[in-house]
């Protein structure tokens, strides 16, 4: 299997992370934010909502992941924008559990190593392969 569809596949299983959080979030705000003041769960459903479009943005991507590196490195940087924020907010506040954690995983460590990957990916395909196919 090439590095392309390998890729392929490992987008579209990482964006279900944001596809689904962010679609609970958006419409279940209540389910992720325990604040129950309705301009709370407005701005918890907004920030889902945000996420949840990020998810469909690297989806969209997909079907041409090799020539998509700066739409997949602005939406990475996006993400690792919202993780060091988490980070940081989680380090003033000793907040370490799975809740914090996972998503920091998904937004320091996957996201960028699928970014990177990319770029190798694009790098690759525009050198073509190694060896043609002679044409028989």
């Amino acid at each position: 299997m090439s590095q392309r569809r390998l890729l392929q596949i490992a987008v579209a299983l990482a964006g279900l992370v944001p596809v689904t959080a962010g679609a609970a979030g958006a419409f279940w705000p209540e389910i992720f934010f325990f604040a129950h003041r309705p301009g709370a769960l407005t701005h918890g459903a907004y920030l889902s909502g945000l996420l949840l479009g990020i998810g469909l943005a690297f989806w969209s991507l997909i079907p041409t992941i090799e020539r998509q590196t700066r739409a997949v490195t602005l939406l990475t940087a996006v993400v690792v924008l919202g993780g060091l924020a988490r980070l940081l907010l989680a380090a003033r506040l000793g907040a370490w559990g799975p809740s914090v954690t996972l998503p920091l995983v998904m937004e320091l460590v996957v996201t960028p190593a699928l970014c990177l990957w990319q770029h190798r990916v694009a790098r690759s395909s525009l050198s073509g392969p190694a060896f043609p196919a002679s044409e028989a």
